[in-house]
């Protein structure tokens, strides 16, 4: 009994210390206001004493709102609870988890309410913020999906098209333009590849979208993807399998792989070696090595090594690891004793 009694003060001053609470009476005057409900409110005690608890009503919500509120209330004698938008003394919005009780006295009669809260304020702005934007990112999704899809795919290639119809050989050679208008084409080509990963990330971006793939030999798509890289010819890819993935993110993600091993190098000859070994694809380099825990660290979004002087976001190693989650497949990291081993599960 003592252990239920001490239980029952330990939760109740818990509750007072971490909730807002209230109380009202049948006219809905507040009578009691704990310290938490007058510190998020901006009001002393004897501000609200007697008041009713329209002075934090924001105005947000409308009469029916109140209404079903009363009537779970009063009329149904269950607990009513929603998520309140109230307004502090200046004026500023704020938001509470709300669980709305009435009291009856012994006859039944209605007397009055009592209100427990949580403060969700932060939450909520966190989700407003965060719905913003994704409102963003739609609106760029579609720029990208629609707009910028007719200039890479369709204008930019009809243009070199034609300029090169009107481009004799003789002038060609005569202007020195073969490695401007090869430069052109690999380029444009890049660009395409670039763009369909990008095209195929703003596609994850809809609600219930699934990842489309297809049956790719994986050494094949990874040459393509290169082909058109200043990079490519330190790179080595052995016999890889063919399995189903999303080329587009796949190679995106292999090529973030590949350029760290490149960057993060000090190696005279930098080099990178794609191949299998058991059931796992490998990528390995000469660079100066990662651990498993800095794999893991340096794996979160926005986070760079300490020290690091080579420019980046942070987000390319997360991305990396995202994307081949997104496939089924998981990444873990092995330091040699000249460069790293970074070994995907198939």
């Amino acid at each position: 009994m003592e252990n239920i009694e001490e239980f029952t003060i330990n939760s109740e001053e818990l509750l007072i210390e971490t909730s807002l609470i209230s109380k009202a009476d049948k006219y809905g005057r507040i009578t009691y206001a704990n310290h938490t409900f007058c510190d998020v409110s901006g009001y002393t005690i004897d501000e609200l004493i007697g008041c009713d608890h329209r002075v934090v009503n924001s105005g947000v919500h409308n009469k029916q709102y109140w209404q079903n509120m009363y009537a779970t209330v009063i009329k149904d004698r269950k607990i009513w609870n929603g998520t309140v938008t109230n307004k502090n003394k200046n004026g500023e919005l704020y938001f509470v988890k709300s669980w709305i009780k009435g009291i009856f006295d012994k006859n039944n009669n209605f007397i009055g309410y009592i209100s427990v809260r949580q403060d969700v304020t932060e939450i909520i702005k966190s989700k407003n913020e965060i719905d913003k934007k994704n409102a963003y990112l739609e609106h760029a999704a579609k720029i990208l999906r629609h707009d910028m899809h007719s200039g890479i795919n369709t204008y930019i290639p009809r243009g070199i098209t034609s300029l090169e119809r009107r481009l004799s050989p003789d002038l060609i050679q005569q202007y020195k333009l073969e490695f401007p208008i090869k430069m052109l084409r690999e380029g444009l080509s890049h660009t395409q590849k670039v763009y369909r990963g990008v095209y195929e990330f703003t596609n994850l971006v809809k609600q219930d979208s699934e990842l489309t793939k297809c049956l790719f030999n994986l050494k094949d798509i990874l040459i393509d993807y290169l082909k058109t890289t200043a990079y490519k010819d330190q790179v080595l890819i052995l016999d890889l399998p063919t399995i189903e993935v999303n080329d587009a993110l796949f190679c995106t993600a292999i090529d973030n792989l590949i350029r760290n091993g490149l960057k993060y190098n000090d190696s005279d000859t930098k080099c990178v070696k794609i191949y299998m070994e058991n059931d796992y694809l490998i990528v390995e380099d000469n660079g100066r090595g990662m651990d498993c825990s800095e794999f893991d660290h340096l794996s979160k979004p926005y986070t760079r090594k300490e020290g690091q002087t080579e420019s980046g976001s942070g987000l390319g190693l997360n991305i990396c690891v995202e994307i081949l989650k997104i496939h089924g497949f998981s990444a873990s990291c092995e330091k040699l004793q000249c460069g790293t081993k970074l070994k995907i599960k198939l």
